[in-house]
């Protein structure tokens, strides 16, 4: 997941990029993408943000595309495969709030063709309060108050829609530290329940070392409810996901531009992964770590 909203500056986006995201490495040929139809969408966010800094309604944004290896992932392909991920994010901070969005294309070593494929993504939007209303939202430690919805959208009948409160937070020795509070509702043809809440706290933190610096980031998602009828289809069992990166600013150790080019480690610890519960027959308790590389621009 990550990962977040870790990002800076303006720069231009690559519309070879959205094709990206259709590309089978084992084939390298084209193949029509379902999610195809939220990368266009988004185009003109995008050619917002490679305008640069400028007066009017984007302040900032930030790109980036990494890559992950690892193994032991449940439930995708094999249950027990190694898995390899191309994630392209995007983060822009706006006059009245803010937008994350991220697109995982992901295959499973251990099987074939489009069978080892699959690719999910999410749309993030927030509303900040003090933005749009001009007043000052702090009290104590908290610096914004927003509304957050996510649209999250997978192959086949994974769609879900995402609505709640939402903090951004002050504490020292954070660079940022994010609170959500989601209500879930699956889309209809999912045949899942609605009524699960989700709290989602993000973060980034940043350590001087040598010549250059580790980032500590990432997301936890708490699900915090069963949903639906146990043994039934429409069943969501309740479950946590944590999802913490660690990254070597590599290009500031190479005498480069800092936050640039990152490589590190990701641990992707989720039990009861999907809202599926763990069995002996059937287990969905993930514990993965894979090696990671990240670049921004």
């Amino acid at each position: 997941m990550i990962c977040i909203v870790a990002r800076g500056e303006v720069c231009p986006l690559d519309p070879l990029l959205v094709n990206f995201t259709d590309l089978d490495p084992q084939g390298m040929h084209m193949k029509l993408d379902p999610f195809a139809w939220l990368c266009h969408s988004l185009l003109p966010l995008c050619a917002l943000a490679s305008a640069g800094a400028q007066a009017g309604p984007l302040m900032w944004s930030d790109n980036s595309l990494s890559y992950l290896y690892g193994h032991n992932y449940k439930v995708d392909g094999t249950g027990n495969d190694i898995q390899q991920t191309v994630t392209f994010e995007h983060a822009s901070g706006w006059i009245w709030g803010d937008v994350f969005l991220f697109v995982d294309n992901k295959w499973s070593n251990g099987l074939s063709g489009n069978d080892g494929h699959t690719y999910y993504g999410e749309f993030s939007p927030r509303l900040s309060l003090g933005k749009i209303s001009g007043q000052n939202m702090r009290f104590g430690i908290v610096k914004d108050v927003l509304i957050a919805a996510t649209y999250e959208r997978g192959e086949g009948r994974n769609r879900k829609y995402l609505l709640g409160p939402a903090v951004d937070l002050v504490i020292p020795g954070f660079d940022r530290f994010s609170l959500n509070t989601y209500y879930r509702k699956p889309d209809g043809i999912t045949g899942k329940a609605s009524g699960q809440w989700q709290i989602n706290p993000t973060w980034a933190m940043t350590f001087p070392l040598g010549r250059s610096d580790i980032l500590f980031d990432g997301y936890l998602e708490w699900y915090v409810n069963d949903v639906g009828r146990k043994g039934t289809s429409n069943y969501v069992a309740k479950s946590f996901h944590f999802n913490p990166q660690v990254k070597y600013d590599v290009g500031k150790a190479l005498g480069h531009s800092p936050k640039r080019f990152y490589a590190g480690i990701e641990w992707d610890y989720w039990s009861d992964k999907y809202g599926i519960e763990d069995s002996h027959g059937f287990p969905t308790d993930q514990n993965a770590v894979s090696v990671l590389l990240k670049a921004h621009f």
